[in-house]
């Protein structure tokens, strides 16, 4: 970082004394501006930027102890040199040093001893300066660091990355990566209170070697924001693979100190956060894929029937879920099923696909919905002794409606109708659970009405209880789109959060 020419600030009420003392200090190469009492000294201090103070014990309107003392409690990181005219004793020294200053010249002084007295104590406080600096921005290169690790996806990790580099170095900031698709994305940030934006930028990744590399570049190849006038940029390029493009942080040039410590490891910690996130989204695009397998590929043409069906995954989860659907056509009659094990894991989806298929063959086999619940229950309890699961398995016979029913501890399914719901709800224990269970549930879905099956991720919050969540389910569903699908893509906008924290399933069945 150029830490520029340094100016003095001298206060001295005699004319001849601070001319001489300006004199000298100039032609030591320091910038001198001039005080004649202790008030003004305080408003230069406060308007200007001063780097070093030298000032007169002997003041006419206050002690340069006094003036020491108030600029140490408004400016700690300025020194102060006192300058005496007059023979002092050491009691008055004692008092300048203890009061702050941090030295105390007595006449007759010497050109050389003021100047390299002023070099002295500016090295002391420009080193500490600089240790203040360092520790400052490394803690906050700690808080970006857990900001990055913490952000869900790979968008709020550029801002996280972005925010932070604008607060290390209190400018202007830009982070540049590419994600898992091969989209190169820029987060920006144009100042260190302003939250961080989203942009493309394509970067010529060309001869990048592996490691961390830092180079100057000018503002206008990297025209992201506002970079500060008359300043080059500083670009530091970090690539952890062969096979991974590399990723940029780019802060204005004056920011820097030699060597750029804290620009490398802030580079380093982004690659390793977004090779981190670049890893998270392949799990999760794989588990994803995986889960979707396990689920019916398409949906089956019913006369008289719509059928919808939409299913989410849970957004901060690389593991499968246990969550599960069934539309099949079996001996004139539509099975539908929607369930749901417990757990978020590569086996819960491997117990889901078993219930899935054995529901499926005991329907095939042609028992009724809570026949086949009990057997799929015995088959849980001697195979799978260690799990639960909720389901709810409807045989419907579309030229009638007729529905039979049956639930083991799954949600109530909703009828709408002509602008009312209803919930249709059977209490039974959960699959796991050797318990009796009551008869089916039969009832008529009318023409033109529409049922609709779901998980609990579609209601469920932390801040609201599940009859919130129920209620909010039944507002919504007061109106069924003419487009069943789209139906379904509303119910999921309107009832589940932003970010997915549990899988959501559901099923639109409308009797035309």
């Amino acid at each position: 970082m150029d830490s520029g020419p340094v100016t003095v600030l001298v206060v001295d009420d005699s004319g001849p004394k601070r001319y001489l003392l300006v004199n000298w200090l100039t032609r030591a190469g320091f910038v001198t501006v001039e005080a004649d009492n202790g008030t003004a000294a305080l408003e230069r201090v406060a308007r200007e930027h001063i780097d070093l103070v030298v000032l007169d014990v002997r003041l006419p309107d206050m002690s340069g102890f006094e003036v020491c003392e108030r600029i140490k409690e408004a400016y700690p990181s300025i020194p102060v040199v006192h300058v005496s005219a007059h023979a002092v004793d050491v009691v008055d020294r004692a008092q300048g040093l203890t009061r702050g200053a941090d030295a105390y010249l007595a006449e007759p002084i010497e050109p050389e001893e003021l100047v390299a007295t002023a070099h002295a104590v500016l090295r002391y406080y420009q080193a500490r300066r600089r240790a203040e600096q360092l520790a400052e921005r490394l803690a906050a290169l700690a808080d970006a660091t857990v900001e990055m690790h913490a952000s869900p996806n790979f968008v709020r990790l550029l801002e996280a990355a972005a925010s932070g580099a604008a607060r290390i170095f209190k400018a202007p900031a830009a982070v540049v990566a590419e994600t898992f698709d091969g989209d190169c994305l820029a987060g920006v940030a144009s100042d260190p209170y302003t939250p961080a934006t989203i942009v493309p930028w394509v970067v010529d990744d060309t001869g990048v070697p592996i490691g961390t590399r830092v180079r100057v570049d000018e503002p206008a190849n990297w025209a992201l924001t506002g970079w500060p006038e008359g300043d080059t940029v500083t670009v530091a390029a970090s690539r952890l693979r062969e096979d991974r493009a590399p990723l940029y942080v780019v802060v204005p040039t004056a920011t820097q100190t030699v060597r750029t410590p804290v620009l490398v490891q802030l580079a380093q910690a982004v690659a390793s956060a977004v090779e981190a996130q670049r890893s998270f989204d392949e799990e999760h695009r794989i588990a994803v894929t995986l889960q979707r397998s396990l689920l019916p590929q398409r949906l089956p043409d019913v006369v008289g029937l719509d059928l919808a069906v939409r299913y989410e995954p849970a957004s901060a989860q690389t593991e499968v879920g246990g969550d599960f659907y069934e539309l099949v056509m079996l001996d004139g009659h539509l099975l539908v099923a929607i369930g749901d094990v417990a757990g978020h894991s590569l086996h819960a989806a491997t117990v889901m696909a078993e219930l899935r298929h054995a529901v499926r063959a005991y329907a095939v086999e042609g028992h009724q919905p809570g026949v086949i619940l009990d057997r799929v229950n015995e088959l849980m309890l001697n195979l799978l002794p260690a799990e639960l699961a909720t389901i709810c398995v409807m045989l419907l016979h579309p030229p009638t409606g007729l529905v039979r029913m049956a639930s083991a501890g799954h949600l109530p399914a909703l009828l709408s109708r002509d602008g009312r719901v209803e919930f249709v709800t059977q209490s039974a224990p959960l699959l796991g659970v050797r318990a009796p269970r009551p008869p089916d549930l039969e009832f008529v879905l009318p023409a033109g009405s529409t049922l609709v099956l779901y998980t609990d991720g579609l209601i469920e919050r932390r801040d609201a209880t599940i009859d919130d969540g129920m209620a909010a389910l039944g507002v919504v569903a007061t109106r069924v789109d003419d487009d069943l699908d789209g139906f379904c893509r509303r119910l999921l906008v309107e009832l589940a959060p932003p970010e997915i924290h549990d899988d959501v399933a559901v099923v639109a069945v409308r009797r035309r």
